[in-house]
C-alpha cells in the first residue's frame, strides 16, 4: 500500500465516516479540494468503501402491487432511475436483479441463466454469498458467428464467483445452421445432460428483447436475410432466443427447430421464473410474456411497469 492508498483510506473515512465536507477534508490532510475529490474517486475504485441505496419504493410500491395483481405475480421489484438513458436503466436493473437473486438463491440451488445485455448487468452486481451447492446452468447456446458478444461465458462465471457454484455451460451457437446438426450435437452425452439440466432447475433468471433489426438475437450471423424479415414481421419479442408471437405462441417454427436451448413450454415449468427486463422498446414482450405465464418473479423499471398498467403497449 502506497502513500495514495493511505491518503485515500484517511479522505474516505473523514467523508464518508465523519462527515466532513471536501473542503474541510483538504484542509484536514493539506491539499487542495479537487485532489480530495480524487483521493475519493480513487477510495471507491479501491474498493476501500461501498455505497449502498436501499429505496422503498423498489420492494414496495402501488405500481407494485397492481403489476403482481395485474399479471398474477409472485413477487415484482421495481427499479428506480435517478435520470434518463439507456446504460442508467440496464445498470438499475441489474441492481435490483442482483439483489432479488440474492434473496432467492440458498444452498443447493440450480439456477439456470440466460445471457445478453440485462443478465450481463445482473452478473456485474451480484455479491458474493455464503452458500454451497449451488449450480449454474447455461439455458441456451450462446457462441456467436459475428463481432457481437454474448458474454456468455463472462455472465455464468460472474455467477459463479458470488454464490460459489459449479458451471454447466453450453459451447455451442444457440441457432444452428440445420435442424439435422442440431439434433446430432444434442445427442452428445454431455449436451444432453446440461440441457436436461436446463429444464430441471429451480430457478430460471432470464430476459426477453423486442424484435427489431437492431435485437442482439437476430444479429449473431445465424439467421438468414429472409428469416430475420419473417420474425421483425410475426414475433413480438425473444426469451431465451425463443420468438414469439403476440399469443405467445411460436414466431417462426423452422428458426425454433433449430434453437439450442430450454423451450418456452419447459420455462413455463420452471418453479421460479425471474424475468429481468426494462425499457419502452420491451413493453411489448414484457407484457406477452408476463399474460403468458412466463415469469413469477419481476424486475423492471417503474416507467415501464406504469407504461403497461395504464396506457397499455402501443
Amino acid at each position: 500500500m502506497d502513500s495514495r492508498d493511505i491518503q485515500a483510506l484517511t479522505a474516505v473515512k473523514l467523508y464518508y465516516g465523519e462527515g466532513l465536507t471536501q473542503s474541510k477534508v483538504a484542509d484536514e490532510l493539506g491539499v487542495s479540494r479537487p485532489t480530495v475529490s480524487k483521493l475519493l474517486n480513487w477510495g471507491r475504485e479501491q474498493g476501500y468503501v461501498s455505497i449502498e441505496i436501499h429505496d422503498p419504493r423498489e420492494e414496495a410500491s402501488e405500481i407494485g402491487s397492481r403489476m403482481r395483481e395485474s399479471y398474477g405475480l409472485s413477487e415484482v421489484r421495481l427499479a428506480q432511475p435517478a435520470r434518463s438513458g439507456d446504460s442508467v436503466l440496464l445498470r438499475e436493473l441489474g441492481r435490483v436483479g442482483a439483489e432479488l437473486l440474492d434473496d432467492l438463491v440458498v444452498d443447493g440451488t440450480m439456477v439456470g441463466v440466460s445471457w445478453g445485455k440485462t443478465m450481463y448487468s445482473v452478473s456485474t452486481q451480484l455479491k458474493q454469498k455464503d452458500v454451497s451447492g449451488v449450480e449454474i446452468v447455461q439455458l441456451k447456446g450462446g457462441m456467436s458467428h459475428s463481432d457481437k458478444s454474448t458474454n456468455d461465458i463472462r455472465t455464468i462465471g460472474a455467477f459463479c464467483h458470488a454464490f460459489h457454484a459449479y458451471a454447466r455451460t453450453l459451447p455451442l451457437p444457440v441457432i444452428f445452421d440445420s435442424v439435422e446438426t442440431k439434433r446430432i450435437v444434442e445427442q452428445d452425452r454431455f449436451i444432453a445432460s446440461v440441457l436436461a439440466l436446463g429444464r430441471g432447475v429451480d430457478i430460471a433468471v432470464f430476459t426477453v428483447g423486442a424484435v427489431n433489426e437492431d435485437s442482439l438475437a437476430l444479429n449473431l450471423g445465424q439467421l438468414s436475410e429472409e428469416e430475420k424479415d419473417l420474425l421483425t414481421s410475426r414475433a413480438v419479442g425473444d426469451a431465451c432466443s425463443r420468438f414469439y408471437r403476440d399469443d405467445g405462441g411460436v414466431a417462426l417454427p423452422e428458426v425454433d427447430a433449430r434453437t439450442v436451448g430450454i423451450s418456452l413450454a419447459d420455462l413455463r415449468r420452471i418453479p421460479t421464473r425471474v424475468l429481468i427486463a426494462g425499457g419502452a422498446k420491451k413493453a411489448r414482450a414484457i407484457d406477452v410474456a408476463l399474460k403468458t405465464k412466463l415469469a413469477t418473479h419481476l424486475v423492471i423499471d417503474d416507467s415501464t411497469a406504469g407504461r403497461l398498467l395504464g396506457l397499455g403497449v402501443e
